[in-house]
């Protein structure tokens, strides 16, 4: 176990927030002066109560939003002051995002869903695409749903459909924000096995935002946060 410790301490960071503050125009502050490094194969759940900044720092991670000081880098790669464009792109090779909702198109099939980020990407043929999703989605448990809409899948179903399509373009890290905030317990469970699986198999690094404290203990390690600020940064006791 220590072996597996020593390498990951020798790798770098996967991805790093140095310094990182984000304030928005009217004054308020959601992430204060944090600095965390997350490597490879790492599954790291941040805590903390309502309005603690966790969904903020999830979305700076994920480079979905910039900071207003201090660095986010991905890959040893500065993200800060990445054009728009360059952003998006590197979101789209490099990360897979997985939500409270799961956004699935209403009109495309659970197939036709995980398809979108791979056509976009657009680095496979149409027939390798198609076989990767379908891959995705049988390892998933999804298989006999491949062709179903949304609306004819359950909660559950919806929500591994939505993490085929976050690792449809194998990212190196997956971020999810409350992913389980609208499923039972049972499944919420599952979609945790699900994540845990993934960094043990594939060595996938995986941040999820959770409130549930019982999940949260599924992860490696904890990241709390109060009033936008880490509180602790532990790995998770077993």
């Amino acid at each position: 176990m220590s072996d597996h410790s020593d390498d990951r301490a020798q790798k770098p960071p996967l991805i790093e927030a140095r310094g990182v503050t984000r304030t928005l125009p009217e004054g308020v502050t959601l992430v204060r002066d944090i600095s965390l490094a997350i490597g490879p194969g790492e599954f790291v759940a941040i805590t903390g109560p309502s309005g603690s900044g966790k969904s903020s720092l999830l979305y700076l991670l994920g480079l979905l939003d910039r900071p207003t000081s201090g660095e986010v880098l991905l890959e040893g790669q500065d993200t800060a002051r990445l054009p728009a464009k360059e952003m998006a792109a590197l979101r789209l090779a490099r990360l897979g995002f997985v939500f409270q909702f799961h956004f699935l198109l209403p009109e495309f099939s659970a197939l036709d869903n995980v398809l979108i980020p791979i056509r976009r990407l657009g680095r496979l043929s149409d027939k390798a695409g198609r076989e990767r999703a379908m891959a995705l989605l049988d390892t998933l448990g999804l298989a006999d749903a491949a062709r179903k809409l949304p609306e004819q899948l359950s909660g559950g179903m919806r929500q591994r459909a939505a993490i085929a399509r976050a690792l449809a373009n194998d990212p190196a890290l997956l971020l999810a924000d409350e992913p389980t905030g609208n499923l039972d317990t049972k499944n919420a469970a599952a979609v945790f096995d699900t994540f845990a699986q993934m960094v043990a198999r594939d060595g996938r690094s995986v941040i999820v935002v959770t409130h549930d404290p019982g999940l949260a203990a599924r992860a490696t390690r904890q990241v709390h946060l109060v009033d936008g600020r880490i509180l602790y940064d532990e790995a998770t006791r077993r």
